[in-house]
């Protein structure tokens, strides 16, 4: 597989050539064109050897996120005999990052920066609690593993953050972490009165060793802008 990145930083696109059989992983709604060699097949997003159990979880994430207008849980496969070319593009305009996965490390990513992955990785999807939810800045997480090239994009550029000890991320600025971290969700400003009063509602609080990827920009508040605007 040969891949490119066009019309970066703000307004990237991912350009793909696969060759004969291999495949390419992409979000629901992300492909802007393809070549008539390849097929696409769409499936729930599970994982590849996901049971009845992890699959009945996702689709309970997916009828959940789907009320509240979050992203699709389903996936489209891009694959055919022959290869092709194949062009993905993230719903909002920012970067989008190649990050190679060795088999040795999870990355952790924001179900809406997922765009694309090829090789044996495997993505699942988990359910970031039913506090972020009842707030309306739930997080749903893809538990991304194995080996290949995974693409992920921002709303915005992308800031490479170390975390050493732990460290504090607004939900609506985050973009992805690697497995090793483990976060939590709490109110900014520290209970009820910091989550109602201080505009900055839920975020992730992070502990341990490891690095996070932070978007510049963040989409619920350009939700609330437009909102305004439209009232």
């Amino acid at each position: 597989m040969q891949h490119q990145i066009d019309h970066g930083p703000a307004f990237g696109t991912l350009r793909v050539q696969l060759g004969p059989n291999e495949i390419i992983q992409a979000e629901a709604g992300a492909m802007v064109r393809q070549s008539t060699t390849l097929t696409m097949d769409t499936r729930l997003n599970a994982g590849r050897k996901a049971g009845f159990f992890a699959k009945l979880k996702a689709v309970f994430v997916a009828f959940i996120r789907k009320a509240m207008g979050g992203e699709s849980a389903f996936v489209n496969d891009f694959h055919g005999p022959q290869g092709g070319e194949v062009v993905l593009a993230p719903s909002l305009s920012g970067n989008i990052h190649h990050h190679v996965l060795d088999g040795q490390k999870t990355l952790f990513v924001q179900a809406g920066s997922y765009l694309a992955s090829t090789g044996d990785i495997d993505t699942k999807v988990r359910f970031g609690g039913l506090k972020g939810m009842i707030s309306g800045e739930g997080v749903t997480i893809l538990e991304c593993t194995g080996t290949g090239d995974l693409f992920i994009n921002s709303y915005g550029g992308i800031t490479k953050v170390q975390c050493n000890g732990t460290y504090i991320v607004d939900t609506g600025h985050m973009v992805a972490f690697e497995g090793n971290i483990k976060y939590s969700l709490t109110s900014a400003g520290g209970g009820l009165k910091g989550l109602m009063m201080s505009g900055e509602g839920l975020v992730m609080k992070f502990e341990g060793q490891g690095t996070i990827y932070i978007q510049s920009r963040n989409l619920p508040s350009l939700a609330g802008w437009v909102a305004g605007l439209l009232n």
